[in-house]
C-alpha cells in the first residue's frame, strides 16, 4: 500500500494556506476581546470554539465555572498557572465566552455535552470583569465616562456595575487604599452572576514598589485586596474570580519578582483552585484545529499512521523502544498530519527557551512551514523533522528567532540550502539525492539538538530520534546511518559522542584538523604509512624479510627464504593499468642499486590497489592531523574545553584504527615475476589479491603463495628429477652439482621458487632412498664418487662437491662397486649358485665343492670392532672414505649387522655463548641424537 501525501488528505486553514496570517493574532489578547477589538476568530464565540480543543483541563474548568455562575456549585477561585505559552490566556478567553455569549450554547462546539455532564440547562447571562496586568497601568487610571479608576478595584467595580459599583468603592480607589472583605462582598452580591478575570497579575505587581504609594495604590495595599477578594468570593455563590499566574522563571523576571509571585501565590492558596489547562498530548488536537480546516478521514489517518508503526515493529533495532507500543499508534493519529516528534521535539526542548510559549510559540511556527511545505508541493506521508524547508527564509528566520546570535551560518552551511554541504552531499549521490537523506537528517537534528543547554548531563538526539525523525516507510533504513557518518566526517558545526548527534555554533575540531590535514606533506604521509603497513604484517613468516618502501639498493640479494617486498603506495595496481606497480618491481628485480640482482627468484611483491590509494592517503592525513592536535593539547599550544580534548583524543583514536583498516583495503595485490623458457627476455606476472579481512594478512599472503605453487614448501623427488633432467642432464652430462642447481633455483624466474634449502635437502632425501630418481654422492675423487647414495639413506649435505648423478650412471656405477665373489684361479663358478646366509651353522652339500672358499670353522671371527679419530676439518671427507671402504664391506654381505657410533667432543676455554649452544641443541634434536650435552 503506497503512502498518500499529507496534502492529499488534509487541508490547512486559508490563512495558512495563504500565508495571510498575521503572527500576533497567534497571541490572544483577553482586553482586545473585551473590548470588542479582537480579530474574529477570537471575537466571535462560534468561531472562537470551533478552532479550540477544549481539553481535559479546560473541560472541567468550563463545568466548574457553569455550575458557579447557575449556583450548583463549583470554585469560587481559580488559579491557572501554566509554563509560558502554556493556554492560561486562551482558557479565560473561553470562560469570557460561555459567560457573556449572546448566541445559543447549542451553538458552541463542545459546550452541550459539557453542559449537560454539568447538569445545566441554561446559562444566565453574567457580568465580567477583565484586568489585565500588561494593558493596566500602575500610575495612570483608565477612564470611563467621566470617571477615571486608578486602581485593579477601581477598574473591576467599573467593569460589574458601571458608575454604581465605582461608586461603593469610590473612597478606595481615590485614595489608593485596599476596600474590606465586607464592601466586596457587597460589590460582587450586587454584581452576580460575575465573572472576573485577572491576566498577567504578576505583570502589574511588579511595577509596584514595596512601601511606595503610586496612582494604582501601595504594593501592600495591592495584595490586602488580593486576600480580600478572594475571600469574598467564597462568599458569593454564583460569582467566580480566575487569575493567572506564571510558572517559569523567564516570566518572572528578577528577584522582586520572584518575591511577589510567592506572595501572591500564599494569597490565592488559601481558597483557589489550580488547574493546568493544556496537557502535552492535548497540544497535537489544539494546533491541529487551529492550523487544520480538515485534518482527513479517520480511515485514511490510522491507515497512514499503521504502516508508520509497523514500519517501526518491523525494524525495532533502529527506532526508540516507544514505537513498538499501540499507544504510540494512537499519537501518530491524534497529531497527524504532524508527526509526534516534531510535538516532543517543540514542546520539551524547544519550550525549555526563553520567550518560547509552549503552544502560541508552536502554533506561529507551525503555520509558517505548513504554508511553505504546502507552496513546495511537499510529498511527506506526515510532516516530520526531516520536512522543515529550512532553506526558506522566512522558516529560517522563525527557526532562529529565539536561538542565540551565531545560528544563521550554521543553517546556511551545514544544514540546509543551495549552498550547504547536506545539500551537496545529496546532489552527488544518487543513494542519498533520491530520499534527500542528508538535508533530512540534518534538518532532524537541528530541531532537537538547537535550544540545547550548557547543564544538559546528554547533549542531543541519539540515533534512533535522528533516524525516527528523518525515515518514512518504504525508505532503506541503512541508508541513513550512511549518510549520517558522511555527514559526521565532513561538518564543522557537527557534534557527536556516544551515539548522540547535535549542532553547535561553536565549530568543532574538525575545521582546525582540515586546516592542518591540508599541511601535511608527502613525505611525513609516506613515513606515516609506512610504519602502518609494516605493523600489519607482524612478526612470523617464512619470508627472509618484508621490505616496506624500501629502496632497491636495501633489498638484499642472497640465497636466504624468499623476501616480501611492498611497494609504496604511488606504486600501485589495478587490472586496468599495471604500468605503476610493475614498473617499480621490475626496477628492483633488475637491480640492487647500481649492481644487477643475481638471485631474482627470491622476491614477492605486494601492492596497493589503485582505486584506493587515495583514500589510504587522505585517511592517514586525517589521523596525522589529529594526532598533531592531541599533541598540542597535550603540550597546552591548544586551550579547549574537556569535551573537546575527550573527543580528540577520542578522533585520533578513532583515525588509527580507520587508517588500520584502509591499509588491510588498500594493500592486497600480490605481483609473482614468473617465465616459461630459459630464452624469454620478457617477464610474465602473476597476480593474485588478498581478503582485507583475514586475520593474518602475512599468513594469508603465503598460504596463497603455496596455493598457486609460487613458492614450494613440500618439494617431490619425481619434480627434481624431471627438473635435472630438462636443465641439467641433457648432451651426455651425467652429473651436475648440486650446489649450482639449488643456486639456479635462487636465480632464474623459470625454476621452482624453494622456500629454503631445507625443501631442497628434503628432496634430495627422498629421492636417495629409491633408485627411480638419481644417484647424490658428497664429492669426486678421480672416477670415485665419495658417500654415494642410490637406493640408500645417507645424510644429505650441500657444498660445493656435492652431485647429482644421473640414474643410469648412477645404477652402473653402483654395480661397479658391487663386491665380487672370490674363487680359485683354475675354477669356475656354479652357474647356479645357492646363498647361504653367513649367521647359519649349517653346512650344506656344497661344503664339498671346491670352487667355494670357506672359512675355516676354528678360525671364524663373527664381531668386528673399529675406532678412529678424524680431523674436523676434513671430517665430511674422510668420513665419506670410510663409509665407502670399510662400511660398505659389510653391508653388501647379506646378514651383516653393522653399527655406526658417532662422538663429538669439543672444548673451548672462554666458553660457548648461548646462541651457539642453542644452535648446537636444535640441531642435535633434528638428527636424532641420543645424546647432547653441554657441561
Amino acid at each position: 500500500m503506497s503512502l498518500k501525501p499529507w496534502r492529499e488528505i488534509a487541508r490547512p486553514h486559508k490563512d495558512v494556506l495563504e500565508g495571510s496570517f498575521k503572527q500576533s493574532e497567534f497571541a490572544a489578547d483577553i482586553t482586545q476581546v473585551a473590548n470588542g477589538t479582537a480579530t474574529p476568530e477570537y471575537q466571535d464565540a462560534e468561531k472562537f470554539f470551533s478552532r479550540t480543543f477544549i481539553t481535559e483541563g479546560m473541560r472541567l474548568l468550563l463545568m466548574s465555572v457553569a455550575q458557579r455562575l447557575s449556583g450548583t456549585g463549583g470554585d469560587p477561585v481559580i488559579q491557572l498557572q501554566t509554563a509560558f505559552g502554556g493556554g492560561k490566556t486562551h482558557t479565560m478567553l473561553a470562560v469570557l465566552h460561555l459567560a457573556t455569549s449572546t448566541v445559543n450554547s447549542n451553538k458552541l462546539e463542545g459546550i452541550p455535552p459539557l453542559l449537560d455532564q454539568a447538569g445545566i440547562q441554561g446559562l444566565p447571562k453574567a457580568n465580567i470583569a477583565v484586568l489585565d496586568g500588561i494593558n493596566m497601568s500602575v500610575s495612570q487610571g483608565k477612564k470611563h465616562g467621566d470617571i477615571v479608576a486608578n486602581t485593579l478595584w477601581g477598574e473591576m467595580a467599573c467593569q460589574l456595575l458601571g458608575d454604581t459599583g465605582y461608586e461603593m468603592l469610590r473612597a478606595s480607589d481615590q485614595h489608593g487604599t485596599a476596600p474590606g472583605k465586607d464592601i466586596l462582598y457587597e460589590l460582587l452580591s450586587k454584581a452576580a452572576p460575575c465573572v472576573v478575570l485577572i491576566d498577567e497579575l504578576q505583570k502589574f505587581f511588579s511595577d509596584l514598589k514595596p512601601g511606595e504609594q503610586l496612582n494604582a495604590g501601595s504594593y501592600e495595599a495591592n495584595l490586602k485586596f488580593i486576600q480580600a477578594l478572594t475571600e469574598a468570593f467564597k462568599m458569593v455563590p454564583n460569582a467566580i474570580l480566575l487569575a493567572s499566574l506564571p510558572e517559569s522563571e523567564t516570566e518572572v523576571g528578577d528577584t522582586f519578582g520572584q518575591k511577589t509571585l510567592v506572595a501572591l501565590e500564599k494569597h490565592f492558596g488559601r481558597v483557589e483552585s489550580v488547574w493546568k489547562p493544556v496537557a502535552t498530548e492535548e497540544a497535537f488536537e489544539i494546533v491541529r484545529r487551529r492550523l487544520f480546516e480538515f485534518s482527513g478521514e479517520r480511515s485514511q489517518i490510522e491507515g497512514i499512521s499503521r504502516q508508520f508503526c509497523d514500519f517501526y515493529r518491523n525494524n525495532a533495532s533502529y527506532f526508540p523502544v516507544e514505537t513498538q507500543s499501540n499507544e504510540y499508534f494512537e499519537r501518530m493519529c491524534a497529531s497527524y498530519p504532524i508527526h509526534p516528534e516534531i510535538f516532543d521535539r517543540l514542546y520539551e526542548d524547544w519550550s525549555t527557551l526563553d520567550k518560547f510559549q509552549r503552544t502560541r510559540g508552536v502554533l506561529q511556527y507551525m503555520a509558517v512551514i505548513i504554508h511553505r511545505l504546502w507552496n513546495d508541493n511537499n510529498q511527506d506521508a506526515v510532516i516530520m523533522p526531516g520536512s522543515l524547508p529550512l532553506d526558506d527564509g522566512l522558516v529560517r528566520n522563525k527557526s532562529i528567532h529565539y536561538l542565540p546570535q551565531g545560528w544563521e551560518p550554521v543553517l546556511e552551511k551545514e544544514v540546509d540550502g543551495i549552498r550547504s554541504e547536506p545539500s551537496a552531499i545529496d546532489g552527488k549521490d544518487t543513494r542519498f539525492g533520491s530520499v534527500q537523506a542528508a538535508r533530512r537528517t540534518m534538518r532532524t537534528i537541528f530541531l532537537g539538538s538547537a535550544p540545547s543547554t550548557t547543564d544538559q548531563v546528554v547533549k542531543g538526539l541519539s540515533i534512533e530520534r535522528v533516524l525516527l525523525g528523518a525515515v518514512q516507510p518504504e525508505q532503506v533504513v541503512a541508508l541513513f546511518e550512511d549518510v549520517l557518518k558522511r555527514l559526521r566526517d565532513r561538518l564543522h558545526y557537527l557534534y557527536s559522542d556516544q551515539n548522540n548527534y547535535w549542532l553547535d555554533t561553536k565549530p568543532n575540531l574538525r575545521r582546525e584538523m582540515e586546516s592542518r590535514k591540508q599541511n601535511i606533506n608527502k613525505l611525513t604521509v609516506n613515513e606515516e604509512l609506512k610504519k602502518k603497513v609494516s605493523a600489519v604484517f607482524g612478526n612470523k613468516s617464512f619470508f627472509s624479510g618484508i621490505h616496506v618502501f624500501t629502496n632497491s639498493v636495501d633489498v638484499p640479494d642472497d640465497y636466504g627464504n624468499p623476501r616480501l617486498v611492498v611497494l609504496a603506495p604511488g606504486e600501485s595496481y589495478s587490472k586496468r593499468d599495471t604500468s605503476s606497480a610493475i614498473s617499480a618491481a621490475e626496477n628492483i628485480l633488475a637491480h640492487r642499486g647500481e649492481q644487477p640482482r643475481q638471485k631474482r627468484n627470491r622476491l614477492i611483491f605486494f601492492a596497493a590497489d589503485a582505486d584506493a590509494v587515495s583514500r589510504l592517503r587522505d585517511t592517514a592525513k586525517t589521523h596525522l592531523a589529529w594526532r598533531e592536535i592531541s599533541f598540542d593539547i597535550r603540550d597546552g599550544k591548544l586551550n579547549l574545553d574537556l569535551f573537546q580534548a575527550s573527543q580528540a583524543k577520542k578522533n585520533t583514536e578513532v583515525s588509527e584504527k580507520s587508517l588500520r583498516q584502509m591499509v588491510r583495503e588498500a594493500y592486497k595485490w600480490i605481483l609473482c615475476p614468473v617465465q616459461n623458457k630459459a630464452t624469454d627476455k620478457s617477464i610474465d606476472w602473476e597476480t593474485e589479491s588478498v581478503s582485507s579481512n583475514a586475520s593474518n594478512l602475512v599468513q594469508e599472503i603465503e598460504q596463497k603463495l603455496v596455493d598457486q605453487e609460487w613458492v614450494v614448501n613440500n618439494w617431490s623427488p619425481i619434480h627434481l628429477k624431471q627438473l635435472l633432467e630438462q636443465w641439467y642432464f641433457k648432451n651426455s652430462v651425467s652429473e651436475v652439482n648440486a650446489l649450482r642447481v639449488f643456486h639456479d633455483c635462487s636465480h632464474y624466474l623459470y625454476m621452482p621458487r624453494l622456500i629454503n634449502d631445507s625443501v631442497f635437502k628434503a628432496a634430495i632425501s627422498d629421492g636417495i632412498g629409491s633408485t627411480d630418481y638419481f644417484g647424490f654422492a658428497s664429492g669426486k675423487e678421480e672416477e670415485k664418487y665419495l658417500g654415494f647414495c642410490f637406493g640408500s639413506n645417507g645424510i644429505v649435505s650441500l657444498d660445493s662437491s656435492c652431485l647429482f648423478i644421473e640414474k643410469n650412471t648412477a645404477t652402473e656405477y653402483q654395480e661397479q662397486i658391487r663386491p665380487k665373489i672370490v674363487v680359485t684361479p683354475d675354477s669356475q663358478p656354479d652357474p647356479n649358485p645357492v646363498s647361504v646366509p653367513d649367521h647359519t651353522n649349517t653346512i650344506s652339500d656344497t661344503d664339498d665343492d671346491p670352487t667355494i672358499l670357506k672359512p675355516t670353522p676354528s678360525t671364524a671371527k663373527q664381531r668386528f670392532y673399529g675406532g678412529i679419530d678424524l680431523n674436523p676439518v676434513k671430517a665430511k671427507m674422510d668420513f665419506a672414505t670410510i663409509v665407502d671402504e670399510i662400511v660398505e664391506q659389510f653391508t653388501v654381505k647379506y646378514g651383516v649387522n653393522v653399527k655406526i657410533s658417532v662422538e663429538i667432543e669439543a672444548d673451548y676455554v672462554d666458553g660457548f655463548d648461548e646462541r651457539l649452544q642453542r644452535t648446537i641443541k636444535e640441531n642435535c634434536n633434528t638428527l636424532k641424537f641420543k645424546s647432547s650435552e653441554f657441561e
